[in-house]
């Protein structure tokens, strides 16, 4: 039987368009997480999705992805049954004919399809069997440009169905200090935003979206198939000097040059804009519309000049004029009636702007010359190779050229040459209906030059990216990365030179030691380095032929394989289950779209415990048991109980002492301590408990201190301040259960039982919903009561139980329960299971009560000396400097907080926050 083909899109920053739309009951991704971290502007990012085949035969499941064309795809990998399949990065070449072999034997084989604007696409698929699930695994790696003063980390959903576990986890951590962080996008709007939780400290971002199946259909734009829009986080670092950021590792340096304290220096700016017949309609209207609004925000100390062109040239003015008032009005009426006509020449065109700008030089100014063309050159002189030659010629590294391509008809490589020879970039401009704003977009983060003739000078390095640049604008950034020279950083010294306006001025790093807060053992900065260096490698490859063509090809290759990056250079083989298919996924190339545990009650003490045997005639025989739990009794400090003590088998059946409650019996021994000398004196005070059933411990000062009650355990919590400001904190003593979350409305509670031997978490924790719906987590499994059902599960799988949506992994349980979203983390501490409950999504009522619903704290500092105190809500309290442990990300966070006693912190007195039941 041949196999069905099921369209299957893997999302967060995936995107396909299913052929056709498959029944939801044949498949289901059941999971989706996409865990981004930025670190000092570098983003790994890893997206896992579950998939499941419901249906009774096998099934090709295809997997796309879309991920930003700055990236580089550096690991991909498929699970199925258990067994893994990795991708491999190969040269173009051995890919390539790996993927030909494939289709030669009448193999599925895939290759990389279309490009978008700011992201492309991969895809592959694979035959998964009848119910069975396959598990896919993307990693890829880009280094965030700033534009416009901020950083943006771009993510992408459309899932064609709702997904039950959709995650998106992002960890920002910048050494500079970060500023802002917003978030925004269509996944950020209506009911979606509720969905949204983000926690900013001096140096660090946690950003999650945890959307629920009901918000995954509420979105702009979203409905039945789930999400369809864009989550985008950006953000700004701390600038407190005009050297900027270098880190040091492992004999990697990063240097992150954006000093914004700066004169901005006047520019002389002269716009060439094509208007051949291939510019007519939207095109020539939307030019016009941008030009417009780019006159308008010219300053008036600059200069420029209007042409435009087709066979003929016309020029606004002969010479450059002053952005008066009346000179940039004058000017948008001359924009406004720009006409489509005639024929392309390029050449002429460009040599005249060049010309303009050569004629009018003014000390202590920047000039800049922009080229706005949808075609290639038509007539004039057409041969591209010359064109080239005479525009770099004439501009003779006086200034750059910035070429703007409209729509996918320009010989995009031609204008990036063009480019490149002239110290600036190509950009595409898209035939959308923002057309006009990509224009003004462009033009604004080249609108104010601050440094020209930028000279990166690193003495003690080498093997240096890009360190000479002809223009440094507000908004942007430079970014250099190279080695240390024997990792010798007391000889590194970094030096950056440039004009400013009209004088030379010159940034230099005051400490130039090593980082203490890089990770010199895995440091992410020989990736940046070999990211940058790649990427420039590339560039260069496109200005050089013959013999240097090559050796920079080859350079650039070397680095592609050695860090498996996917570049226009390698590709990725995929080696599939069925019968060694393969498949080849390249990265497309600009312009050029391609084919197709848990224990019971009573006080406890947690001991390393040596064990006589249970028998007088065998008492010296000794054994060691790790970590056991004593159960004291609570009647006869001399007395205690272990659950199926190890080793030493308990009796089933065996029965408690009379009258006491509580006290755990079935399948336990007795154990005796040492301070009772004589054993079967004791052992006969209990008739109905043979004494066979006792275990006598030897004597150490470990259980004499277990023979008194253990002291208490103090768990500390701790609330979020409104702002970046340290957190308030306070405890909770001893063993008791809290209520999380109330929520009258929807007859939910969420309760939580602390443990008792460990502080640092819950040991159960117990959702209600109504009257008839009870949900029981412990560290060990899941238990469901709906009516007259009850269920426990261990497993991975999905649970549906009435509004109740449960999910568990290693180390949380993901648990939806209408627009409620909760995650319980679980952790180990002491050697012991924890759970930590975090809510990732809460209703907008006001009504809700529990410490899960607590509000961040509003609170200024009122006095630092001699004790420190906080004003909130007019009431100042005192309140000393401490440490909390953060486990709410799914992992241990030391933090500093402001800790004071809980009444004094929380809204309403601990008491209120006390349940007596679960």
């Amino acid at each position: 039987m041949g196999r069905t083909v099921v369209g299957v899109t893997i999302f967060g920053l995936l995107l396909a368009s299913a052929v056709a739309q498959p029944n939801q009951n044949d498949w289901d991704i059941y999971s989706f997480h996409i865990n981004s971290t930025v670190s000092n502007r570098y983003a790994t990012t890893v997206i896992t999705s579950r998939v499941a085949n419901r249906m009774q035969e096998s099934k090709e499941i295809e997997f796309h992805v879309q991920i930003p064309k700055d990236a580089f795809i550096s690991k991909f990998r498929m699970y199925i049954d258990g067994q893994a399949y990795d991708g491999v990065v190969k040269t173009k070449e051995k890919a390539q004919q790996q993927y030909t072999e494939a289709v030669s034997r009448g193999q599925s084989a895939g290759i990389v399809s279309s490009v978008g604007r700011s992201l492309e696409e991969f895809r592959t698929s694979v035959n998964v069997g009848a119910n069975k699930k396959v598990t896919f695994e993307l990693h890829y790696e880009e280094l965030l440009r700033r534009k416009h003063g901020k950083y943006e980390l771009k993510i992408h959903a459309r899932p064609m169905q709702t997904v039950r576990d959709f995650k998106i986890d992002v960890h920002m951590q910048e050494k500079a200090g970060i500023t802002f962080v917003d978030v925004k996008g269509g996944l950020s709007t209506k009911e979606l935003a509720n969905a949204i939780t983000k926690t900013q400290e001096d140096k660090q971002v946690w950003v999650h979206f945890y959307p629920t199946v009901n918000q995954q259909q509420t979105c702009d734009g979203c409905g039945e198939q789930g999400l369809n829009g864009d989550l985008i986080i950006s953000y700004d670092v701390q600038r407190d000097n005009g050297f900027g950021d270098i880190q040091k590792a492992n004999g990697y340096f990063v240097h992150h040059f954006a000093p914004s304290s700066l004169p901005r220096i006047p520019k002389n700016v002269v716009f060439v804009i094509d208007r051949s017949g291939s510019m007519s309609g939207r095109k020539m209207q939307q030019t016009r519309i941008a030009l417009v609004k780019i006159l308008s925000d010219l300053a008036e100390e600059d200069f420029f000049g209007l042409i435009t062109f087709d066979s003929e040239i016309l020029t606004w003015k002969k010479e450059l004029v002053q952005a008066t008032a009346e000179n940039v009005e004058t000017a948008q009426a001359f924009a406004r009636n720009i006409q489509d006509r005639g024929a392309t020449d390029i050449n002429a065109a460009l040599i005249e702007g060049a010309k303009m700008l050569t004629r009018y030089k003014r000390e202590g100014s920047a000039s800049i010359l922009i080229l706005l063309t949808d075609g290639d050159p038509t007539t004039g002189v057409t041969n591209r190779v010359k064109i080239q030659e005479n525009v770099k010629r004439v501009i003779a590294g006086n200034f750059p050229l910035y070429c703007l391509g409209f729509g996918f008809d320009v010989s995009f490589e031609f204008l990036q040459k063009l480019s490149l020879m002239n110290d600036g970039v190509a950009r595409r401009i898209y035939e959308d209906s923002d057309a006009d704003l990509q224009l003004k977009g462009f033009y604004e983060e080249v609108a104010n030059p601050l440094l020209t003739d930028v000279t990166m000078i690193y003495e003690g390095g080498a093997n240096l990216t890009q360190t000479n640049f002809s223009q440094y604008y507000n908004g942007s950034e430079i970014v250099v990365a190279g080695q240390i020279l024997d990792n010798n950083v007391e000889n590194f010294n970094p030096q950056v030179v440039a004009i400013s306006v009209r004088s030379k001025v010159t940034f230099s790093e005051g400490d130039t030691g090593p980082d203490p807060n890089e990770n010199t053992s895995d440091s992410v900065l020989q990736r940046v380095w070999a990211y940058l260096t790649v990427k420039q490698l590339l560039k260069k490859e496109l200005l050089l032929s013959g013999n240097e063509k090559q050796k920079v090809k080859d350079e650039a290759l070397e680095l592609s394989l050695k860090y498996s990056f996917v570049t226009p250079l390698t590709s990725m083989v995929v080696t599939k289950p069925q019968e060694g298919d393969t498949e080849v996924l390249h990265k497309p190339e600009e312009g050029k779209p391609q084919r197709h545990r848990h224990h019971g009650g009573g006080s406890t003490a947690t001991r390393r415990t040596q064990l006589i045997s249970s028998s007088p005639q065998s008492r010296h025989r000794t054994g060691v048991v790790h970590s056991s739990r004593l159960s004291v009794h609570p009647r006869y400090p001399g007395l205690a109980a272990h659950p199926g003590l190890p080793g030493l088998p308990g009796r089933p059946g065996q029965q408690g002492l009379p009258g006491e409650k509580g006290f755990p019996s079935t399948s336990s021994r007795w154990a005796m301590f040492p301070m009772y000398d004589d054993f079967p004196d004791f052992g006969a005070a209990l008739p109905q408990t043979p004494a066979s059933d006792y275990v006598q411990l030897e004597t150490t000062s470990d259980y004499i201190e277990a023979t008194s009650s253990p002291e208490p355990v103090t768990h500390r919590f701790w609330v979020k301040s409104d702002g970046p400001s340290r957190p308030l904190c306070f405890d909770v003593p001893g063993t008791v259960l809290l209520k999380l979350l109330y929520h009258p409305s929807r007859e939910l509670y969420i309760n939580g039982e602390l443990d008792s031997v460990t502080n640092g978490g819950f040991k159960k924790i117990v959702i209600r919903v109504g009257s008839d719906q009870r949900i029981e987590v412990d560290t060990e499994g899941i238990t469901v009561e709906h009516g007259q059902n009850v269920s426990r599960h261990v497993g991975p799988d999905p649970i549906r139980s009435g509004s109740a949506t449960i999910i568990r992994t290693d180390k949380e349980i993901d648990i939806e329960v209408e627009d409620i979203r909760l995650v319980i983390y679980i952790h180990q501490k002491d050697r012991e299971d924890l759970l930590w409950p975090v809510l990732r999504q809460i209703p907008s009522d006001s009504n809700t009560d529990g410490l899960l619903a607590l509000k961040p704290v509003v609170y200024e500092i009122s006095q630092i000396i001699p004790h420190t105190k906080v004003k909130i809500n007019e009431s100042e309290i005192q309140v000393t400097n401490a440490d909390a442990i953060d486990y709410s990300l799914g992992s241990h966070r030391s933090m500093e907080c402001f800790h004071a006693p809980a009444d004094q912190i929380l809204p309403r007195p601990l008491s209120h926050f006390l349940v007596n039941r679960l």
